[in-house]
Parts: C-alpha cells; structure tokens; sequence
C-alpha cells in the first residue's frame, strides 16, 4: 500500500484544526486511559493502522496493560473493563457505526448516562467525532503506519 498524498502538509489549515481539536479534547477532563481505550476501539472499526499504532502505544505508555488492548475488539466478553469504560466503548462503537445503524440505541443512551455526567457524555462524544475524522483522514489517504514513538514513553 503506497500513501496517497500527505494531508498535513496538502493543508496545513485543515490539520491545524484537527490538532486543535484534539489538544482541547485532553483538557476537558475525561481520563487519558478511557480515552486510549474510545480512541483504539474506534480505529479497529474503521481499520485505521495508523491510529491504532499511535494509541496502543500511547495506552501501553501511560499504563495500560497488553492484556486489556488485546481482549479489546471483544470487551463484551472480557471482563477486565471497569462499568464505565464498558459503556464509553458500547457508545464509541453505536456512535462510529452511526452510518451504517441509523442510531444510536435508547438503552446504550441509558447505560452511557448511568456512568457519565451530560457534560462528560458530550465530551465523549466529541472524542469519538475526533477519533473518526483522524481516522478517515488516514484510511482515505492510507497514511503509511511507521514506528511511531509515543511521547508518553519514559525515558531511559
């Protein structure tokens, strides 16, 4: 797979807007891990190589085990995540879904609401919004995954 062009420097506005977004996204007040794990779900979805390389590393960087972003593409059968990071990756997969669903269901709603304030729910969902447009930038322009070295990583 060649890459078709490189979006951050064909516009540097557009890309300067997307890192705005997630900058603000991080001071909003969700935890890093729960973010890791909304950001990683979401890109194995949508087959994003690149997303998925940049956030297991960042996850794996700030703590989070191997064996919790393994079991991730089977977390409803894994029962190493907490209540709430349940239902943050049930409402990341009906809100990524979203074209193919049509909805987003009343009781994914109910769960996400037992578990997140309006405010957090609203912030999740524009982590998800994020997370979904990084990932389309990189599969429609198949951005070549390279080794990427979290910045989370501590240094030797």
């Amino acid at each position: 797979m060649s890459q078709r062009l490189e979006y951050q420097s064909a516009s540097p506005e557009a890309f300067k807007a997307m890192l705005h977004l997630e900058q603000q996204i991080h001071h909003l007040g969700l935890e890093e891990s729960l973010l890791e794990l909304v950001k990683s779900r979401a890109s194995q979805i949508n087959g994003c190589a690149w997303c998925l390389e940049m956030h297991t590393k960042d996850a794996r960087a700030q703590g989070e085990t191997e064996q919790r972003l393994y079991l991730l593409a089977a977390w409803r059968d894994a029962h190493c995540y907490t209540p709430r990071e349940r239902a943050a990756l049930a409402w990341t997969e009906e809100v990524t879904k979203l074209a193919s669903a049509q909805d987003v269901s009343d009781a994914t709603f109910a769960e996400a609401r037992r578990h997140f304030s309006e405010k957090e729910l609203v912030d999740l969902t524009l982590a998800i919004i994020a997370i979904n447009g990084w990932n389309r930038f990189n599969v429609a322009f198949k951005t070549t995954v390279k080794d990427y070295q979290s910045p989370h990583t501590p240094k030797a």
